[in-house]
């Protein structure tokens, strides 16, 4: 069977399109098209079902994908490394959330690189949930962490580690609500203050008005900045009050520079995963970086 049309098979896989494909190849949708037909021919069976937007694998090609992509990955790992004994050093390419990553992530995955040039080189990228996962379907990273486990049979997700959520703000804004009123009045008692958050869709703030309050905030956002590390800084000068990581907080709350306005019963919970592509965890630099963030994550509660 020819490579060629294995790794263009293997593509088409991972982006769920001929034209993302091709983008992806370097190809021409048409040649894309056509060596997918002479792969189907090849095997006598189907591969995809050709639908308005992209395609689907069929039960045929999903087998094939899953057989043939670990190699795929193998031989392009070897390609791009060479045979040289001399070279041990495997660079990783690990995607997540910026605040995420950057602070729990890679300073665990940091002891990895080495100072004996046997260790992993890192290269990292951030985005957005969908953004990642794409990537990573179409192979640009290795490794990713998510906040969404992905469907299908492609990606395999492991759940890493669960953040709590804590509604914080300066103290100045603390004080002028009161200890008590926020128990008596619940989420009544926090209109009309300002909120600084990520998004116009105020994602934080939503999801602990729904899950601690039961009800959806009636407040717009005041500051929106797409960075958790910038939210916090605002709402330690006060611009507003803030839905945070307590991860990301902790050091802010043990100042005294933000107060948790509200501590229930049962906090806001958002797991994070690990994900790779199926089968890749065969290959050790992966798995090492993978398993060395699982035993990390022990420690992040």
């Amino acid at each position: 069977m020819d490579l060629a049309l294995l790794r263009t098979f293997v593509t088409v896989h991972r982006a769920g399109s001929f034209t993302r494909a091709a983008a992806l190849l370097g190809l021409s949708q048409p040649a894309v098209t056509s060596q997918i037909r002479t792969l189907e021919r090849q095997l006598g069976r189907p591969l995809f079902l050709r639908q308005a937007r992209g395609v689907t694998p069929t039960t045929i090609g999903d087998e094939l994908a899953h057989k043939a992509a670990p190699h795929l990955d193998a031989l392009v790992e070897i390609a791009e490394t060479g045979l040289d004994e001399q070279v041990s050093l495997r660079t990783l390419h690990l995607a997540g959330p910026p605040e995420f990553t950057a602070e729990r992530a890679l300073p665990a995955l940091a002891e990895l690189t080495g100072d004996d040039g046997q260790g992993l080189a890192l290269r990292v990228s951030f985005g957005t949930v969908d953004e990642t996962l794409e990537g990573l379907a179409a192979g640009h990273h290795d490794l990713a962490i998510t906040t969404a486990r992905p469907r299908g049979a492609l990606l395999t997700a492991t759940p890493l580690c669960d953040e709590e959520h804590v509604l914080v703000a300066a103290p100045r804004w603390a004080s002028r609500i009161g200890p008590g009123r926020l128990r008596r009045k619940g989420a009544h008692a926090l209109e009309n203050l300002p909120v600084v958050e990520v998004h116009e869709s105020l994602p934080f703030v939503s999801r602990y008005w729904a899950s601690v309050f039961d009800s959806r905030p009636a407040a717009a956002g005041t500051v929106i900045v797409p960075d958790l590390r910038a939210v916090l800084g605002c709402a330690v000068t006060g611009a507003g009050l803030a839905v945070l990581p307590r991860y990301l907080c902790a050091s802010a709350l043990e100042r005294g520079e933000v107060v948790a306005l509200h501590e229930p019963a049962v906090p806001p919970l958002r797991t994070y995963f690990l994900v790779v592509r199926t089968g890749t965890l065969a290959m050790p630099p992966i798995a090492r970086a993978h398993d060395w963030l699982l035993r990390a994550a022990t420690d992040w509660g």
